[in-house]
């Protein structure tokens, strides 16, 4: 049962999923790369530096606002499965990162959730 404390959350899209990611991507190689230019980084090896940057970012903001940059922009969120009100713990969204890093995510989905969120009991919604 909903009430207004407790409205429904529908899970995200994939086109809106993938905008979210993008935007991560593309904002964590703006970082990696202006670390390079100015000479804080040697090098960028295969976008390892970016991906790393991907992981923390997004398992930090994930922890502390509920979604990564890409998803705060695209209006998406990472939920807690059992209980929506509850913030994701910092070491279950790493492990959800970690995944979306290695391209976990789409291989398998179940009932509009991706592998990332089945081994991290959550799941993203839109707002």
């Amino acid at each position: 049962m909903t009430s207004a404390v407790t409205p429904t959350l529908e899970s995200a899209t994939w086109g809106r999923r993938i905008l979210a990611l993008v935007v991560d991507w593309l904002a964590c190689l703006a970082v990696v790369e202006g670390l390079v230019a100015v000479g804080v980084l040697g090098s960028n090896p295969n976008g390892l530096g970016t991906l790393a940057l991907f992981v923390l970012e997004s398992a930090l903001f994930t922890a502390t606002t509920g979604g990564s940059f890409g998803k705060l922009v695209t209006r998406v969120r990472v939920v807690d499965h059992r209980d929506p009100s509850r913030p994701v713990p910092l070491l279950r969204s790493l492990l959800r990162s970690v995944l979306v890093g290695l391209l976990v995510p789409p291989l398998l989905t179940f009932d509009g959730r991706g592998v990332h969120d089945l081994a991290a009991g959550t799941r993203t919604v839109t707002l």
